[in-house]
């Protein structure tokens, strides 16, 4: 288990975790996209306002779907990666080892963590059926229209995105969907925000679950709020037992690119399920994953005891 000790020794924990994700969300939603908008306009046939307003509605145009994928990696590899990367350097004078000390990746607790996501899925699908029938009151009418109108327009984003023209396309996914953002969002809520909120608060357990709630939140789509917290938390448990990111990275991706992979599937008529039916698993079935889930978790965590005293 990690020390619970502060990254920067300049500023509070909670001030340098408030900044840290001030900086990741600039770079995000702002310059991440901003640049990938001016170097894929560079390919474009066109000018760059045209350009501009073709992205606004790509979805009846399967041309620009590259051009999303490039806008994706640049947002995920400069807002999550590069420039977080960038900040923690400067900043704090700190280096990506303080968060994850060289140590080897041991083949067990690998699988361990493998079979964790694959148990898990398993488990969250419960919270996926429910949280997505969640119904507001009355009085929250507006803002619960609000809600699902963007998480419609993400849903159809996300289906643009997730049908694969061509093997290239799902390898290109792999690599935008899966790899980048399994690096840079355990790298920026594990790895920084986690480790901060754990010197600021003193409790490693408030910050796992406050790092999965704003990994959550950060995604805008409120009806699957729940299960993605409850994922957040369990990379969170993942990485403060090991100290080692490795492990949530390898999860993350596992837990993204079986996704990946089950579309590409279903769309080559592979396997038939109905991948936007958000139906649960029998109870019987969740509370034995739930159980062989549990079991995992604490042989994972016995694994890292006695990786210590080696």
């Amino acid at each position: 288990m990690r020390n619970i000790r502060s990254i920067s020794d300049r500023q509070h924990p909670l001030v340098s975790a408030f900044l840290f994700l001030i900086t990741v969300l600039v770079g995000f939603v702002v310059i991440g996209p901003l640049v990938g908008t001016f170097v894929n306009a560079a390919f474009y046939e066109g000018n760059i306002m045209e350009f501009m307003e073709k992205l606004q509605d790509p979805f009846d145009d399967p041309s620009l779907k590259p051009y999303y994928y490039s806008l994706q990696g640049f947002a995920t590899g400069l807002g999550l990666i590069v420039i977080p990367f960038l900040y923690m350097k400067v900043f704090t004078g700190k280096s990506l080892g303080y968060l994850s000390p060289v140590k080897n990746v041991m083949i067990t607790p690998l699988i361990v963590t493998l079979l964790i996501v694959v148990a898990f899925m398993v488990v969250n699908s419960i919270f996926i059926e429910w949280n997505s029938k969640l119904d507001l009151p009355d009085s929250m009418s507006g803002i619960e229209e609000w809600m699902r109108q963007t998480e419609k327009q993400a849903a159809r984003l996300t289906d643009y995105m997730t049908f694969f023209d061509s093997q290239g396309q799902f390898l290109v996914a792999i690599l935008v969907i899966a790899i980048l953002p399994a690096i840079g969002e355990e790298f920026v809520f594990r790895g920084f925000i986690q480790t901060e909120l754990t010197a600021g608060t003193g409790n490693p357990h408030v910050a796992i679950w406050l790092s999965a709630a704003i990994f959550s939140a950060i995604h805008l789509q409120f009806f699957g709020f729940i299960p993605r917290m409850l994922l957040g938390a369990l990379f969170g448990y993942l990485y403060y037992w090991s100290g080692n990111l490795t492990y949530p990275i390898i999860a993350h991706f596992m837990n993204n690119a079986s996704q990946l992979f089950l579309l590409y599937f279903v769309q080559h008529e592979v396997i038939d399920i109905n991948m936007d039916d958000p139906e649960s698993f029998p109870v019987t079935v969740i509370i034995l994953f739930a159980i062989i889930t549990f079991g995992l978790l604490i042989f994972f965590k016995r694994l890292q005891k006695v990786d210590e005293q080696i």
